[in-house]
């Protein structure tokens, strides 16, 4: 009886083990909620502007497919969900295309900032993560927490897992061990998160990068912006950190 149970335990784990996937093409729908009411901070006596904001729902939320093979990913936008719809409150750089070629190292993204298009090329963005225990299930997956910063002080909370072999995530995130499947930028009151996994061979339709759009770089871009926003204090800055995402 006793070495029937030892082989029924090591029979269950191997069972176990192998009912882990490792994943390294697929889809990945993602939920991105913006807090609308904290966007902008408006004066103590602009009255009607607090007015207006009060009566909008809270939240605007997208949902964002992203397609990844191998060494690609390529982010975009799919659909608006709840939320104030075409409210010029949630600022620019919202609905971004995005390819990164991990092999490479290069990063192609369609933006739209207010009125411009802008076709960005440049290297893929390089944080330096700080992974800690914690972890939390998404998407049915266990993510263990990691913690970044862009912009030189804007703080990124990322859960990713290593069941999904490639190194990519939403907007432009990368470099860690695994596929980002939670998003949080506090300054910027938004998450996304992961809400299904599928496991699809992506066409190479999918994996296609954008193409139109005025062609910059990230430090010729963010340069514009600074000039173009100096007067618009921390919603000028706020701006900034979006376009650059």
């Amino acid at each position: 009886m006793k070495y029937l149970l030892i082989f029924g335990l090591l029979l269950a784990g191997t069972f176990a083990h192998a009912q882990t996937q490792f994943l390294a093409k697929g889809k990945i729908e993602f939920e991105r909620k913006i807090n609308v009411h904290r966007q902008y901070e408006p004066q103590e006596n602009d009255s009607w502007f607090k007015e207006y904001i009060s009566k909008l729902p809270k939240f605007h939320t997208s949902y964002f497919d992203l397609y990844f093979s191998d060494d690609k990913t390529v982010y975009k936008h799919n659909r608006d969900g709840d939320g104030p719809k075409n409210f010029w409150g949630i600022g620019p750089s919202k609905e971004n295309t995005i390819m990164v070629d991990l092999s490479k190292g290069m990063f192609t993204g369609a933006k739209r900032v207010f009125e411009e298009n802008y076709l960005i090329q440049d290297s893929t963005r390089k944080l330096e993560w700080k992974i800690s225990d914690e972890t939390r299930t998404i998407a049915g997956f266990e993510c263990r927490k990691a913690v970044g910063k862009i912009c030189d002080s804007v703080y990124v909370v990322a859960f990713y897992t290593d069941e999904i072999l490639v190194s990519g995530g939403p907007e432009s995130f990368n470099g860690l061990p695994g596929m980002i499947l939670g998003l949080a930028i506090p300054r910027l009151y938004t998450t996304w998160f992961a809400t299904k996994v599928q496991l699809i061979e992506p066409k190479d339709a999918d994996l296609a990068a954008p193409t139109r759009g005025k062609k910059v770089n990230h430090k010729a871009l963010e340069a514009t912006l600074q000039k173009s926003l100096k007067d618009w204090g921390k919603e000028g800055q706020r701006n900034i950190w979006w376009v650059m995402l």
